[in-house]
């Protein structure tokens, strides 16, 4: 009996076993084809569950399942180490995805319909990201990095919204002379340092100096990033009597409650703001980062990619999922729910608090984040947190110099 019971168990283990493999292959005893949907976005899970439900009920004999884990890019450096990529990934256009698309991680997308009608200023953001002509990731949604203004505290005080450097530190002048606190920093999490550094540094050195650097054409101690330092430090007496004890969090709870006028932050914050107050009457404006108007570009990076693993063997039951997520009524969905942008050309985002910076949309003065361009390990968000606590300049571009070269050296 005792033998008897040890061989039952051993089959259900090794039926378990088989199971599990023919799972992880994309297939399962139900004769359908699994698809495993990995992303980065722990705010966006319950909207792509509502897109996954409507897509696994129009497509029966495909079956969508998320995963979307905590630390998630760690998460799947570690699966493609593994050999255990998922068949389609959503993240952000990093550093990460970069690499990943250097790497032959990815499949090439060039050619396919899926690719009909994304903003090609999107699509031209990727390619010089990976410095790849192959396209291994589509554009789905955008985000954008700006501020963010109370409208009412702007009309009792009679401001416009500024549309230079110069009339940006006029209007907080004014604020705070009037008691208001112009900014809400939340400089404890070192990613809102980054802010400012990222509307800044496109805007004022462009992204080609990125590309330049790359290529050791240039340094961090070039003038036009003494600038940028510069301006990002001009900002910290215009916030509260304590800029690097508030968190995100705090943040958002204290700008939806108005206790600050502006808030350095990117479209993203919204929801997060209507919770605390849904009654606020909020705007948002391209971050003024010079004495041009005209020359002001909206800094605006892909936030969410998708891509197709080389690996899959369900490559076009994977390309059909994408292109039920690009058809109009399911991304302008996604997009109305986390206030994002469409990378869909004639899709557009119609929440008025975003009403400011359609114009620059139809225009195409968009530029990418700064620090998509930045090697993850440079730790950017640090080395601004401390250059904002310190105050040195020199120092601060030195070590941008000094980190970036050990990086560049590991990976060559």
């Amino acid at each position: 009996m005792a033998k008897w019971s040890r061989l039952l168990g051993a089959a259900c283990l090794l039926g378990a076993l088989l199971t599990l493999t023919a799972c992880a292959n994309g297939e399962s005893a139900d004769g359908k084809v699994h698809i495993e949907f990995f992303q980065n976005k722990p705010e966006a899970k319950d909207s792509f569950d509502r897109l996954i439900a409507k897509f696994n009920e129009e497509n029966p004999n495909i079956v969508v399942t998320q995963t979307n884990p905590p630390d998630a890019e760690t998460v799947l450096m570690t699966r493609v180490v593994k050999e255990d990529v998922p068949d389609v990934i959503g993240m952000g256009a990093t550093d990460t995805y970069s690499v990943l698309g250097q790497s032959e991680i990815f499949a090439d997308l060039t050619g396919e319909s899926v690719l009909d009608g994304i903003n090609p200023r999107y699509m031209t953001m990727l390619t010089d990201l990976t410095g790849e002509e192959a396209i291994t990731g589509i554009p789905y949604a955008a985000n954008a990095d700006g501020i963010m203004y109370n409208r009412t505290i702007f009309k009792e005080q009679n401001l416009e919204v500024p549309k230079t450097w110069d009339e940006l530190m006029d209007t907080a002048q004014k604020l705070q002379d009037a008691g208001i606190t112009p900014f809400y920093l939340t400089y404890k999490d070192d990613w809102t340092t980054n802010l400012l550094f990222n509307a800044l540094a496109p805007n004022i050195a462009g992204i080609d100096f990125f590309l330049q650097r790359r290529d050791d054409q240039v340094t961090f101690e070039d003038p036009v990033m003494r600038e940028v330092a510069e301006k990002a430090l001009a900002v910290l007496p215009y916030g509260t009597n304590d800029n690097f004890g508030r968190t995100y969090a705090d943040g958002n709870r204290a700008f939806a409650n108005g206790e600050a006028a502006m808030y350095i932050q990117g479209t993203w914050a919204i929801p997060e703001i209507r919770k605390a107050n849904a009654d606020i009457d909020l705007g948002f404006f391209a971050t003024p980062t010079g004495d041009d108007a005209e020359s002001n570009n909206l800094v605006s990076g892909v936030d969410t990619l998708l891509a197709v693993a080389e690996s899959t063997e369900h490559r076009e039951e994977s390309l059909k999922f994408i292109d039920f997520l690009l058809d109009e009524p399911n991304i302008s969905q996604y997009i109305q729910e986390q206030t994002a942008f469409s990378a869909v050309e004639g899709i557009d985002q119609e929440d008025p608090a975003l009403s400011e910076l359609q114009p620059f949309f139809e225009s195409g003065r968009l530029v990418d984040f700064a620090d998509h361009y930045i090697p993850a390990a440079v730790q950017l968000n640090s080395l601004v947190q401390e250059f904002l606590q310190r105050g040195d300049v020199d120092a601060f571009l030195k070590r941008l110099d000094s980190e970036w070269t050990k990086v560049a050296n590991r990976r060559s």
